[in-house]
């Protein structure tokens, strides 16, 4: 080699070092700076960079710290969920009937059988919408021959735990549209709308202008608060009960608002459903009809009928487009389907707490110590969770290899224009993700930080300007 060559060579790795150290250095100045901001006296920051060509470390700041990671969470369960279901993964709801058919009568019951699918009657998608989804299967049921039912309609919860919520899920959000519980037969992804009018004068009591015809009693305590101050009214309302009530404001305005629970058994409202269409198309259903209810416990203590015959399976959208809303509009409640439904096709039966061990001991094999995942949930709600930065950008290294990545990186929110998930709960803000740098290299980045004082919003701003070192 000459030393024309040599000479070049040799400056152009030295300024590849000093570039590297720059960066690092950057990043150095950005953490040291959020350190000394006044909200963060009492909290704490996770930090991890690697080059995702090489992996090597480019900040650590207690990266092998557990942290509360909010939705970031979702991460771990997105992409065990691509490789354990399969990233064209379909979940299925079975129509059937036992006893026979003839000259169009069913002597016999009618079923429908739950697997947990979180998109029933969903409106994200023209296939799953309630419409859609009873058209076809009125559709189907007379193709079947049935025209009239004689026996009961029998709704099957049973494949899925009793208990539709994880544990560690707070009071605050149990009721609430994003702590929606998730059962073997799930309906319009277990929401609803209460339609208020505020009043006229701030404290003013508001009034229940719209409701879900068989919700339970609520005792509404929602009162008016200052324009433009937001929805900050809160549905208790835990499943299976019998009544709840609200609390919290909404802002004065003339016009009425809306804040979204959660359904305490959304099977009522589904069969609500499935009635009423049964009953509109030539009376294939009597006035007269029953119906059986089947859960885990039902399933247990007796003899429990079962279909001869499956004529239908519903399928919802695959794996990797429900991935795209449970990731960019992180959907709590598909979190909790991909966990339960990971433990049912594994073990036969969905629970969280099954489904949550065999996660993992999934990344468990992929590199990830089970002590830095002391996970609760599949979403990420429970603020008992605790993760670390270093696992995030693990899991995300690995996503890489996959063969699906192209679809779950496009499945990944943009915030501070990169490729980042973020994560949201009291106190805890967390972002993790993609980033490529103008010089083309690209990272993979978890940022975490807990017990901070101040706003979100404020918190979100001082991370970002530690992520724009990156850019």
């Amino acid at each position: 080699m000459n030393k024309t060559v040599r000479f070049t060579f040799s400056l152009l790795f030295l300024l590849h070092i000093s570039f590297a150290q720059s960066r690092q250095q950057k990043i150095d100045i950005a953490v040291k700076h959020l350190l000394a901001d006044s909200s963060m006296k009492h909290a704490i920051l996770g930090l991890y960079v690697v080059n995702t060509a090489n992996n090597e470390t480019v900040y650590d700041i207690n990266a092998e710290t557990g942290l509360a990671p909010a939705s970031c969470q979702k991460i771990f369960t997105s992409i065990a969920a691509m490789d354990l279901l399969g990233h064209d993964y379909h979940f299925k709801t079975e129509l059937g009937y036992d006893g026979s058919i003839n000259d169009g009568e069913l002597n016999g019951n009618l079923f429908f059988i739950g697997y947990g699918d979180p998109t029933l009657g969903s409106w994200r998608y023209n296939e799953t919408k309630d419409s859609v989804v009873l058209n076809k299967w009125m559709h189907e049921i007379k193709s079947a021959g049935i025209k009239k039912i004689n026996g009961k309609l029998v709704f099957d919860n049973a494949r899925f735990s009793f208990n539709p919520i994880p544990g560690g899920w707070i009071w605050d959000d149990i009721g609430n549209y994003y702590g929606a519980g998730h059962w073997a037969l799930n309906w319009h992804e277990n929401q609803y709308d209460l339609v208020l009018q505020p009043g006229k004068n701030i404290d003013d009591i508001t009034a229940v202008k719209k409701s879900l015809p068989l919700l339970p009693p609520l005792k509404n305590q929602i009162r008016t608060g200052k324009p433009n101050s937001g929805d900050n009214g809160y549905i208790y309302l835990p499943p299976y009960a019998k009544n709840g009530f609200t609390e919290g404001t909404i802002p004065l305005q003339e016009k009425e608002f809306s804040i979204s629970g959660s359904m305490p058994n959304p099977v009522d409202e589904f069969a609500e459903n499935v009635v009423g269409i049964l009953l509109e198309s030539n009376k294939i259903l009597s006035a007269q009809h029953s119906f059986q209810f089947i859960d885990q416990a039902s399933s247990k203590d007796a003899v429990v009928i079962k279909p001869a015959t499956i004529f239908y399976t519903q399928y919802s959208p695959s794996l990797d487009s429900i991935n795209y809303y449970f990731l960019k509009h992180s959907i709590n409640l598909y979190g909790e389907a991909l966990v339960r439904t990971i433990a049912y096709e594994k073990n036969g039966f969905g629970h969280t707490d099954s489904g949550v061990n065999i996660v993992r001991k999934y990344w468990q094999e992929r590199g990830i110590e089970k002590s830095a995942l002391h996970i609760m949930d599949g979403s990420g709600l429970s603020p008992q969770n605790r993760v670390t930065a270093h696992s995030l950008v693990t899991a995300l290294q690995y996503a890489r290899t996959r063969d699906w990545f192209n679809s779950f990186y496009f499945d990944l929110p943009e915030y501070n224009q990169m490729k980042l998930k973020s994560g949201s709960i009291g106190g805890a803000r967390s972002f993790a993700g993609y980033h490529t740098a103008k010089d083309g290299t690209q990272y993979a980045v978890a940022i975490i930080v807990n017990n901070y004082d101040g706003s979100s919003s404020a918190i979100v701003k001082k991370m970002f300007l530690i992520l724009d070192e990156l850019k």
